[in-house]
């Protein structure tokens, strides 16, 4: 993270979020482009069970783009502001190094010390307890890593708008919801209709959608990402409701931040689908990293279109003016 910083300090910071149950300090870097108009933010975060490698090695990977000279990441930083936690649970990541490689949860200490850990993605407060398949904690946000994020994230949900959540394995984009099957009624309605058109909603800001149609949205959004992604490398991603496609979890990262109404969400569950599973080949990462940093990127532009559909063209208006001008000056040359 230091190095990422000091190599792109212009567009990139690092802040100090909390501190770990074994008082390690928490970072995520911030990628800004410098402007006065507030922007938008897009949250990521990776690492939140230990074992999963393959899910910081992204974080790391993705935090390398090159945001000085992508048009497409210059273009998004126009309007947003990307956040990345590479690693959540650090106590439970460096036991998995040291000790237990397949260790999952975090590392606080319970019943007098013996019996530790606890699921941090099954610990927010969403529906806390109710189908959870690991310990999810002594109450919601009873881990100081979970309450690290969630103050972080409720000061700003207004302005959050992408929460990206990055574990593994099983090739799965997911959507709502973990902890119950509602969806299953009408998804598929929501995936023929194809209605984008904003609500004007009792309660809710004008530039958010009614449920159906944000819902609606939000599947083609994933489904376009999943196109993308097979493209790169020709790996098969499934998406669905978390409680339909894979089982029923509650208290997770996505349902609690659509709960206090974050407007886009995905959990990625990356490579492969069981034949290595947590322990992934090292020939396995970078082509992991490729894949689904396209299917970010692919959400990322469908979200910066949607929410500011004046930026392109604005774009293509400057670019437009700068072409007249190079023309005008080797006329007049």
């Amino acid at each position: 993270m230091y190095q990422i910083k000091e190599s792109s300090s212009e567009l990139v910071t690092q802040h100090y979020l909390g501190m770990t149950y074994e008082s390690r300090p928490m970072y995520y870097l911030k990628v800004s482009q410098p402007s006065n108009k507030a922007k938008k933010i897009i949250w990521m975060d990776c690492g939140i069970h230990a074992r999963e490698w393959i899910s910081p090695a992204f974080c790391q990977s993705f935090m390398k783009e090159n945001y000085k000279t992508d048009p497409k990441i210059k273009s998004f930083l126009q309007n947003l502001d990307i956040y990345i936690l590479p690693v959540r649970n650090i106590d439970g990541y460096i036991y998995s190094w040291t000790t237990e490689r397949l260790w999952k949860k975090s590392r606080s200490a319970l019943v007098n010390g013996t019996c530790f850990g606890t699921d941090l993605n099954c610990n927010f407060n969403g529906s806390w307890g109710s189908n959870s398949l690991t310990f999810c904690g002594t109450g919601p946000e009873s881990e100081p890593e979970t309450k690290a994020v969630a103050r972080f994230i409720e000061k700003r949900k207004s302005d959050v708008l992408y929460f990206l959540t990055i574990h593994s394995y099983g090739q799965y984009i997911l959507t709502l919801y973990g902890y119950k099957t509602d969806l299953a009624s009408n998804h598929q309605d929501l995936v023929r209709q194809r209605n984008h058109a904003p609500c004007q909603c009792k309660g809710l800001r004008l530039h958010e959608l009614c449920f159906l149609s944000f819902s609606n949205v939000q599947v083609e959004a994933a489904e376009k990402a999943e196109v993308t992604l097979k493209e790169k490398h020709g790996t098969n991603f499934t998406v669905g409701p978390t409680s339909l496609v894979l089982y029923k979890n509650s208290s997770s990262l996505r349902d609690w931040a659509h709960m206090i109404g974050i407007p886009f969400f995905y959990t990625f569950e990356l490579r492969d689908k069981g034949a290595y599973g947590f322990i992934l080949l090292p020939d396995q990462i970078q082509p992991t990293c490729d894949e689904t940093t396209t299917a970010v990127m692919t959400i990322i532009e469908y979200v910066n279109q949607k929410y500011f559909p004046n930026s392109a063209v604005a774009v293509t208006s400057g670019s437009l003016w700068l072409w007249l001008i190079v023309l005008f000056t080797r006329t007049l040359s």
